[in-house]
Order: C-alpha cells, then structure tokens, then sequence
C-alpha cells in the first residue's frame, strides 16, 4: 500500500511550519483525521494493519487507543481484528480509564494510535492498563515517524523513543520528517509565520 498517497490525496500531509506535541518544530505534519474521516478508507487501512498484526501470530482480547487522535484509528482496527474496543483520556494531565470501560487482570491489551511518534502517549495508555491488571501485547499505528522501530522497518530505533523494544511495534509505514528545537528552528530563523499546533491538543 502506499500509504503517502492515502495522507496525499486526503490532503493529511500538511506542509508549513508546525509545533508538535515534543515542543519541537517541524516544517510538515500528518492530520490523519482527515484520512479517517471517510470510513471505507479508514476500514481499509484498518484491515491492512490488523493482518500485519495477525500473520505475526499476536493474540488479543482488545484494542485500547488514548484519547483523542487514536481513537478512530483504534476503533476500525478492533473492527478488524473482532475484538472489543477502549480508551483512555487525560484527567487533569494524568492517563485515566473512564466511562465504565474496565480490563481483567491478564486481559490482552493492544494500544493503537494514529501516528506513533516517540510513542509517549501510547505508553501512558500500556502504563494505566498494565496498573489495572491487563497485558500489553503490542503496539500500532497507522504511521511511525520513526523514532521508534516498527515491524518489517530497516530504520533503527531512535534515542527519542519511549516504546519498549521487548513490545512489538505495527504500523503501515514510516514517516521521516526533520524536526527541530524552537532555538535550532531554520523556519524560525527565516522568519517564517509562527509555529502552528493543527493536532488534537491545539487549534
């Protein structure tokens, strides 16, 4: 699959001048909302994904995303998969499992972004759900912007990822995109617009 073309054609490849979640800047972006927001390309990309997943041999009992950017991604792929579906949201800046969702102890969990960039959120997900009893068996998104190694990627893993290597990590493909630290900034320097935020936690 090319998955640059899916992000292309759903104008999800933003080019400008961004500030990521890291607090670095970057001069491109994937808005992966605007892929998932027409449901036979989400269900595709889903499907693709889950038979990575199972021609690896994982076996789950769920999928878990963390609110909000994973969520429709996680959703398609436990659609895929035939396996129930959660998430977790950020109470007052901490990982939380809410809305009557529970897990079993040994419960086996998959957690599933969008994009997987260090992977951070991901892991404060595995890290609420392993408190409560369940399993972490693996790992996925619909990208990896390749600090983190990915199944079936010859790219190395990166000092920036926070996923454990002992956790299988899925994704449909890599995404590498230079980023920067606002002081480093080369868009900053060439007096570029301001640095803007189009992900979930900003505008």
């Amino acid at each position: 699959m090319d998955i640059k073309a899916y992000y292309t054609n759903a104008k999800a490849l933003l080019q400008g001048h961004f500030l990521l979640s890291s607090g670095n800047h970057s001069a491109f972006y994937l808005q992966s909302a605007k892929v998932l927001e027409n449901p036979a390309i989400a269900q595709e990309l889903a499907t693709a994904l889950g038979q990575q997943i199972t021609e690896y041999g994982i076996q789950l009992d769920c999928v878990c995303s963390p609110a909000l950017g994973g969520i429709l991604a996680g959703y398609e792929l436990a659609r895929a998969l035939g396996v129930r579906f959660i998430f977790t949201e950020r109470v007052e800046g901490k990982m939380t499992l809410r809305r009557g969702f529970e897990v079993k102890k040994g419960e086996r969990v998959l957690v599933c972004e969008d994009i997987i960039t260090t992977g951070g959120s991901a892991l404060e997900s595995a890290q609420c759900l392993e408190a409560l009893g369940a399993s972490i068996v693996a790992f996925a998104g619909l990208a990896n912007r390749g600090f983190c190694q990915r199944v079936g990627s010859k790219l190395e893993r990166k000092s920036e990822a926070k996923l454990p290597e002992s956790i299988p990590l899925f994704a449909l493909e890599d995404f590498v995109f230079d980023m920067y630290a606002p002081q480093d900034c080369p868009l900053c320097k060439e007096g570029a617009l301001p640095a803007i935020k189009p992900g979930s936690r900003g505008n």
